[in-house]
């Protein structure tokens, strides 16, 4: 397994400054020097894609009736979409796409006999194309072997296309242990269509020296393949106990924390540069262009310094073992004190793009206090003519434009007043002392009136309970209000 190594250097996304993305890198890399964490990274697997570009035809079977059958979108917008994925990768580009009707999608050929031969017969009238793709989650081991064999092309799925995205996009170490990790599903899968080729290409030679007495071919792969996936887990833990120290330091300084999230492309990481005015950050038109979460400190209107957390885009259909590879850096969203929703309400699958991001929320089980308290946020409002809100308690905004954000930021801090229990409070301090020195260093302060003549000032304050209760046992406080 480890001679067929794939090279992250080959992954390129379109609009990205270099092959992992173009951004500067996150300073929890700088805590990750492992010799066999960097060792697990160069064994990265190649999982069919390979290292070349590719000329797509599109194929997305449309189920027209049954319970598999999508009520909240079309055909025609998740043919956008696979186009969209495809476009994100440099150097790839879509020949041809096409909508086929089927009535059997589990089969092994997936469309009727007569709708099969029809579009084998234009994949074979396309002799530039080198791939095709399957507008389907997964693909079958057996389904994909069959129709490599009928096309003579190589086949790919949505979790295949989306994970290579993902491989091109990651710039952390934690990020690219958890793409090797997402392709162990994917290696077994594919297990059975190597070995149908192995004889052929000559390749058993190469498995002698992991072979334990008695082991077939299969087994040797899959003892490897889990031995891999147990080495990627404990390197992961790893880095997850590092991310949970950062973590609890990040609280310890009393920062509340706001996680970002949305559909991918929906505009969040524009919305966090709008909010804290990171030059940093650079926000790209493009699927998964943030793939690794990143934290940026902000103030609201009262002065206090909140923590913007940018997450993972979510996509539809997207499988659960690549959202589960994914767990630990999400983790970051359920520790969060408020969550913000943001939607492209310019998009005309808005609404269904909310029920996949709740979804997702849903399976990573954030609390009922987070859920509650959602801000939801109409992004991309100037691109709507005559735009009016259709839902109770949402805020329309243009990132892009700066429109709607003072009002959010407004939103923003009431919320986090309420779930964070920080308290307004007007504190009456002897200016000789350390106190108002403290009291900047420990909770926001926002007015400072000065009495000369007593030598005390009244300082307005916004102040979590922990801190106002460590400030009584330091000073004999006098709260004024």
């Amino acid at each position: 397994i480890s001679s067929r190594s794939f090279s992250v250097n080959t992954c390129r996304s379109k609009n990205s400054n270099s092959d992992l993305g173009g951004e500067s890198q996150d300073p929890e890399d700088d805590l990750l020097e492992d010799g066999d964490i960097d060792q697990l990274i160069q064994q990265q697997i190649t999982t069919g894609v390979g290292d070349q570009d590719h000329r797509v035809f599109i194929v997305h079977p449309e189920i027209k009736w049954g319970q598999r059958k999508q009520r909240l979108t079309t055909a025609a917008l998740q043919m956008e979409e696979a186009v969209g994925l495809v476009s994100t990768l440099q150097n790839w580009t879509v020949v041809d796409k096409i909508i086929v009707s089927t009535k059997t999608p589990e089969k092994r050929r997936i469309f009727g006999k007569g709708n099969f031969q029809a579009l084998t017969e234009r994949i074979r009238g396309l002799p530039q194309i080198t791939a095709v793709f399957v507008n389907v989650e997964r693909l079958a081991p057996v389904t994909e072997r069959e129709l490599q064999e009928a096309w003579g092309l190589k086949v790919f799925d949505r979790y295949t296309v989306v994970l290579h995205i993902f491989r091109c996009n990651a710039r952390t170490k934690e990020a690219k242990l958890q793409i090797s990790l997402a392709e162990i599903p994917l290696l077994r899968s594919q297990l059975k269509n190597d070995l149908a080729n192995l004889d052929q290409q000559g390749g058993g030679s190469r498995y002698i020296m992991f072979i334990h007495a008695g082991e077939t071919f299969m087994e040797v792969q899959q003892r490897l393949l889990k031995e891999r996936e147990l080495k990627l887990r404990a390197a992961l833990e790893k880095l997850k106990r590092k991310r949970c120290l950062l973590r609890s330091q990040r609280q310890d300084r009393d920062f509340p924390i706001i996680s970002v999230v949305g559909y991918t492309n929906c505009g969040k990481t524009t919305l966090i540069k709008a909010l804290t005015g990171d030059a940093g950050l650079q926000p790209r038109d493009q699927l998964f262009a943030t793939l690794d979460v990143t934290v940026h400190a902000g103030q609201l209107p009262s002065h206090m310094t909140v923590l913007f957390v940018d997450t993972i885009g979510f996509l539809s259909q997207l499988p659960h073992q690549l959202i589960d590879s994914f767990s630990a850096t999400l983790q970051d969203v359920v520790h969060s004190d408020l969550i913000i929703h943001v939607r492209d309400i310019s998009h005309p699958e808005s609404l269904n793009q909310k029920v996949n991001v709740l979804n997702v929320l849903k399976n990573l089980q954030v609390p009922s206090r987070l859920m509650d308290n959602i801000i939801e946020v109409h992004n991309k409002i100037d691109l709507v003519d005559g735009y009016q809100p259709t839902e109770p308690n949402i805020q329309p905004i243009s990132a892009l434009k700066g429109q709607g954000l003072e009002v959010l930021k407004k939103r923003v801090e009431d919320v986090v007043l309420k779930t964070t229990g920080k308290h307004i409070l007007t504190i009456k301090v002897d200016l000789s002392s350390s106190q108002l020195s403290w009291l900047y260093r420990e909770a926001t302060v926002q007015e400072v009136g000065v009495v000369p003549e007593e030598g005390t000032a009244n300082v307005k304050v916004i102040i979590s309970s922990a801190a106002y209760g460590r400030y009584r046992k330091l000073f004999q406080a006098s709260v004024l209000s």
